[in-house]
């Protein structure tokens, strides 16, 4: 099928994007193959306008509530946007094997896709299906032994629960963590090995909000276990996962340079958060929703968004990547926002600045990465039953320097 991708150049002014259009496209490959260099078609790509920050620092560097301005950082970079791979079913997630190539998973399919820097895209696993609504085959993540061991690590709905499994690519695969809830919504699914080597896993509370605060449960957590699935003896619960607690439905998870851990959450009716994450924490949910849980022994997020804004997604932080003006800025996809989030972070992992990039241009925005080559990868997800799909749903972008 003929792409109708485009390349987008994006100027970065301050905390102000403007976009224009570049004359050349980035074509795209299907996900059974074919190169990613046919089809030009280009188009704009509007960034949008600056947003204030809750609880950013003013210049007089006092704390302030939602909607006070973030400081201004002077600074300019030329960003250009590509299509790398198009006609995807429901992207979930990204896994970076050695060598650049992605590991992409498919929500609805159960397909495991191995996507080529250039966009080539083939499938070279599939997983049963078992899941609905917003279950099914979701996050993947590469061994960080992987050229030893071969082992790729995947989260997974079952008729009967949530499930993290591994397996060497064209094997079946082995159950490492079991038991977490299940519903056809508020199922996390976002799966991470951190700088310490273990595995982080994301879980909803399944809706029923009492998991979230039970620490016997596996739902409405972030959970830390080791490759095959034991308890670290350094968790903070004795014999116990559970990493953090308090959460309704986490789906990003992001390192900075000093291995702190950040994530992304989705709120119910008023605030989507972004939170910064330490051991054995209470994230406040059902009691809180977004701030002011601080005074009841909860951790407040870093910030906070219109759940019209956002529904957030996946996570990453760019470190070391290509674009030196982003080093060390928070990314968060939104679903519902349609938009892909930066988030300006200071030294103690504070938000003091955030604006949105491609603004409505692509739809709803499920997953960011950074590639091997310091690019970002993001993907769509309009085929998931509430966006609009564009004749090529859904897609991979790439964002890099111009002319990389």
């Amino acid at each position: 099928m003929r792409d109708t991708g485009y390349t987008g150049t994006i100027w970065v002014k301050a905390l102000l994007f403007v976009a224009f259009l570049a004359m050349v496209c980035a074509g795209c490959g299907n996900p059974t193959g074919g190169s990613g260099s046919e089809g030009e078609n280009p188009r704009p790509i509007d960034a949008g306008a600056a947003e204030d920050t809750p609880n950013a620092a003013s210049d007089t560097g006092e704390t302030t509530g939602p909607g006070t301005a973030a400081e201004e950082r002077p600074s300019s970079t030329r960003v250009e946007v590509s299509t790398l791979a198009t006609d995807l079913r429901v992207p979930w997630s990204f896994a970076f094997l050695p060598g650049g190539d992605a590991l992409v998973t498919e929500r609805d399919s159960g397909r495991i896709l191995k996507v080529s820097p250039s966009g080539e895209a083939r499938e070279v696993q599939t997983l049963p299906e078992g899941g609905a609504g917003e279950g099914g085959l979701l996050g993947v993540a590469v061994s960080p032994e992987y050229e030893r061991d071969r082992y790729v690590y995947a989260y997974t709905t079952t008729e009967t629960d949530n499930r993290v499994v591994r397996f060497r690519i064209g094997d079946e695969p082995e159950a490492v963590l079991t038991g977490i809830p299940v519903n056809s919504y508020h199922n996390g699914g976002r799966i991470g090995f951190g700088p310490d080597g273990m595995l982080y896993v994301t879980t909803g509370d399944a809706g029923d909000t009492s998991n979230s605060q039970d620490r016997s449960s596996l739902g409405g957590k972030i959970l830390r276990v080791a490759p095959d699935g034991s308890v670290p003896e350094d968790n903070p619960f004795p014999d116990s996962p559970v990493y953090s607690y308090g959460h309704r439905n986490v789906q990003g998870l992001a390192w900075d340079a000093e291995g702190q851990l950040f994530a992304s959450e989705f709120g119910q009716d008023t605030w989507d958060e972004a939170n910064r994450i330490e051991a054995g924490e209470n994230y406040g949910w059902p009691e809180v929703e977004g701030e002011g849980g601080e005074e009841r022994g909860f951790v407040d997020p870093i910030t906070v968004w219109p759940t019209s804004e956002a529904s957030p997604s996946g996570a990453e932080i760019l470190v070391g990547g290509a674009i030196p003006q982003w080093e060390g800025d928070l990314f968060v996809t939104a679903l519902r926002g349609e938009s892909l989030w930066r988030l300006e972070l200071d030294d103690r992992g504070d938000v003091t600045g955030r604006e949105r990039l491609l603004d409505g241009e692509v739809g709803r925005v499920r997953d960011v990465a950074q590639a091997p080559d310091g690019s970002l990868w993001v993907s769509t997800s309009n085929q998931d039953g509430r966006g609009t799909p564009a004749g090529n749903d859904d897609r991979i972008f790439r964002l890099a320097p111009a002319g990389s």
